[in-house]
């Protein structure tokens, strides 16, 4: 079947739709080695069949929306680690196809949304989670646009921008997304009620609200108490649909490269995500297959009258 009946935006306007889950910690429950500062692009780059193999196990939990294994794939951290930009170029692209593959095989409709990921998850240092790396917007751009470009040739159905701490990184995409005339999703990263960078939620949201190219705006690999203030933030400042994918709660130290996990879970008020807009749910990262079919069986927020079954 194709692996979409129309542009994801349309499906928005009458339903929520299923996001999948982390695709990382996927990939290492399937046993991949994820050391070293490309994480899951290692993955692509030297088993591309265990993204495809993580990506077969969110549609068989219902996901409607696989992410690519993009998110850290940027051209000068991989030509670190001896990839000439041919080479990259080849993995953004390829990134795109399997994800695009398996949506294909799925028995339900999915669309495939392109993952790109902030400046600092290329850096694998945990400077996603703050944001103002010295650059400014303009260089920032310079560094998104051939990325975008790239995953765009691949032909995917919308660009995930996702894990954005910064407002000026926000800035940056939203121009080359301009130039484009892409259809993506905007998400930031955030902590106690503002950016990771320390911004004002209702500044970083209104930027996208004023984007054509933006057909939802929310947050995501955040702790599962924070979307709701900030989708209440989003309310206020657009009209645009609404995205809420957290983590489980977990603070990820970039030194140990290991995640602390809250002692006590964090409950997921989906149904109030739902109720304040948001119609992109799903997880981000340590929420696996599981926790996404869970999600998938709530009740009045992913029933079959939602997918108009």
């Amino acid at each position: 079947m194709p692996r979409a009946s129309g542009p994801l935006a349309e499906a928005l306007a009458h339903r929520a739709v299923l996001l999948d889950g982390g695709l990382s910690n996927q990939l290492a429950a399937q046993g991949c080695d994820l050391s070293g500062g490309l994480w899951s692009g290692r993955v692509l780059a030297e088993h591309p069949d265990q993204v495809g193999a993580a990506h077969t196990a969110y549609v068989r939990a219902g996901a409607e929306v696989l992410i690519t294994a993009s998110y850290q794939v940027g051209y000068e951290a991989f030509a670190a680690h001896g990839h000439d930009h041919a080479e990259t170029t080849t993995l953004l692209r390829r990134s795109v196809r399997l994800a695009a593959r398996t949506a294909e095989a799925a028995d339900h409709e999915v669309w495939v949304a392109a993952s790109v990921g902030p400046y600092g998850a290329v850096l694998a240092d945990g400077s996603e989670y703050r944001g103002r790396y010295g650059l400014s917007v303009r260089a920032l751009a310079a560094f998104h646009r051939p990325r975008i470009e790239a995953l765009l040739a691949a032909g995917p159905d919308v660009l995930a921008v996702e894990t954005i701490p910064d407002t000026d990184e926000a800035e940056a995409l939203l121009t080359v997304l301009a130039e484009t005339g892409a259809p993506a999703w905007l998400s930031y990263t955030v902590a106690a009620g503002r950016t990771r960078a320390g911004q004002a939620l209702d500044e970083a949201f209104a930027l996208a609200a004023a984007s054509p190219e933006v057909i939802a705006v929310g947050v995501n690999c955040c702790d599962p108490a924070n979307v709701l203030p900030a989708l209440e933030t989003a309310a206020a400042v657009t009209t645009k649909p609404l995205l809420a994918y957290p983590n489980d709660g977990s603070v990820w130290n970039a030194t140990t490269r290991t995640w602390h996990t809250p002692e006590d879970p964090v409950p997921w008020p989906t149904r109030a995500w739902h109720a304040a807009g948001a119609r992109l749910i799903g997880g981000c990262c340590r929420i696996g297959p599981d926790r996404i079919a869970a999600l998938g069986a709530l009740p009045g927020t992913f029933g079959r009258s939602d997918r108009g079954e």
